[in-house]
């Protein structure tokens, strides 16, 4: 008779399902950076704003995602619940929403 465990490591070659959300919510982190970036290097155009939205959208959208994936893993890192990636997500959800709240105050103030 073999014991199993309930969270045995899984490979990184595998993309399940936990994984698949986080890298989809550290993705749209990104965006967000990157959106958040534009909007505050072009404070004077007229796109600011939007990219300023956009930046916010995604971040939050991010870190919701990362928050979903962190609540619902059952297992630690290397189990395939995504809980690394999720949180890595958080991260950078959390520093889209930060670049996207700057570069939307400071539209409203160049205004």
């Amino acid at each position: 008779m073999s014991v199993h465990l309930l969270s045995e490591p899984l490979a990184a070659a595998y993309l399940t399902p936990g994984r698949l959300w986080s890298l989809v919510a550290a993705l749209a982190g990104v965006i967000g950076v990157i959106a958040g970036g534009f909007a505050l290097a072009r404070l004077r155009s007229g796109t600011t704003r939007r990219a300023a939205i956009v930046a916010l959208t995604a971040g939050l959208s991010g870190m919701a995602g990362g928050g979903f994936v962190v609540a619902a893993a059952e297992g630690g890192p290397g189990t395939g619940y995504g809980i690394v990636g999720g949180f890595v997500a958080l991260v950078i959800g959390s520093l889209a929403a930060i670049l996207g709240w700057l570069a939307l105050s400071r539209a409203r103030r160049a205004v």
